[in-house]
């Protein structure tokens, strides 16, 4: 028998998630951010959830390949555009749309044999420091790329570095304002921090991403409460066997947690090389036959543990939630000191993982 963690992927989630983003955007269209395989939820299984969007954004020619394979008609853009002429081949053939940042790409769409001309998202950098022309290239980056046989429609498109905090997208927003007087065309501005929380933000397209996995862009459960958002990933495990401690006595390697009293102590099987945060302290949330408790002692490669006092009748085989459904993802992260996005991105090949 394997071992009984698994990571679940809730399709209804997904597809409320792209829907609250509509709700928040009604009059944009949704390019829906699944790079990183679905920002770990893998691209195949989060495809039924989320494919009454309009588009899909990505980074990977193979994963655009596949969504092609999986049934997908429509709009597919390269977020951050191509790297060699031969990725332009693959754009042609599938009828991709794709970012164009800096004059080299031009270059090769300038060189490049096309069947059918190639839809662009022209960027500018307006802050983010990134990727993209400068407010004051762009108009001239805008000129050449018109120019250019094999181009189709150019969208204007930038990234917000502070749409989740204080700092927020003024200075953003009148940098790409002033960049891009009086050119015409589609805008694509707005990332999911903009979709929940700056309307004017809001032009053709929006591109959500951690959002319509359930998770918050600011990485703090509280900014996302009432909104209607549901977790689409439940990571779980099992108890596989339990420790009384005696007071005075450790748990795991280095000795780091001792406890005070004595202690029953449950063993879940996860660990860092399942993806679960090795850095993660004590007292990093988990739940325990649906009964909040916490992590003691450090995480090992496959085994975690956990204090059973708040849940007495917990024992070997009682379900553990480890993030998901009952236990915000940003919640675990923001006890390590990072946010969910990375946590979902982590889970491990060895981790099996199903949709339903």
């Amino acid at each position: 028998m394997p071992r009984p963690l698994s990571a679940t992927i809730h399709t209804a989630a997904l597809a409320n998630n792209l829907a609250v983003a509509r709700k928040y955007a009604p009059k944009s269209r949704i390019w829906a951010v699944v790079k990183a395989n679905a920002y770990g939820h893998g691209l195949a299984r989060a495809f039924p959830g989320l494919r009454a969007t309009d588009g899909f954004g990505l980074l990977d020619l193979e994963e655009a390949a596949k969504l092609r394979e999986l049934g997908w008609a429509g709009p597919i853009l390269l977020l951050e555009g191509f790297f060699r002429p031969t990725d332009i081949d693959v754009i042609d053939r599938y009828s991709l749309t794709t970012a164009v940042h800096c004059d080299e790409q031009l270059r090769m769409l300038e060189m490049a044999r096309l069947s059918k001309p190639v839809n662009i998202q022209l960027k500018m950098n307006s802050g983010m420091n990134r990727l993209g022309y400068t407010p004051e290239k762009y108009r001239a980056a805008w000129e050449r790329a018109r120019a250019v046989q094999g181009v189709g429609q150019i969208t204007l498109m930038t990234h917000f570095s502070d749409a989740d905090g204080p700092r927020g997208i003024a200075h953003q927003l009148e940098a790409f304002e002033r960049g891009a007087e009086g050119i015409a065309g589609a805008r694509s501005l707005a990332n999911s921090a903009a979709v929940l929380w700056h309307p004017d933000a809001q032009f053709d397209w929006v591109r959500p991403g951690i959002i319509l996995y359930g998770a918050s862009p600011s990485g703090k459960t509280a900014d996302i409460d009432g909104i209607g958002l549901k977790p689409a990933m439940t990571l779980s495990s099992e108890i596989i066997a339990v420790q009384t401690v005696d007071a005075g006595h450790s748990i795991g390697y280095g000795s780091t947690y001792v406890a005070d009293k004595p202690t029953k102590i449950g063993i879940v099987a996860c660990g860092y090389a399942d993806g679960y945060p090795r850095i993660a302290p004590e007292g990093t949330p988990v739940i325990v036959e649906g009964v909040r408790t916490q992590l003691v002692g450090r995480v090992s490669m496959d085994m975690l543990t956990v204090d059973l006092t708040p849940c007495p009748g917990a024992g070997i085989g009682s379900r553990v939630e480890l993030w998901g459904e009952h236990l915000p993802i940003d919640d675990v992260a923001s006890s390590c000191g990072t946010i969910g996005y990375e946590l979902m991105c982590a889970i491990a090949q060895r981790v099996p993982v199903r949709a339903e």
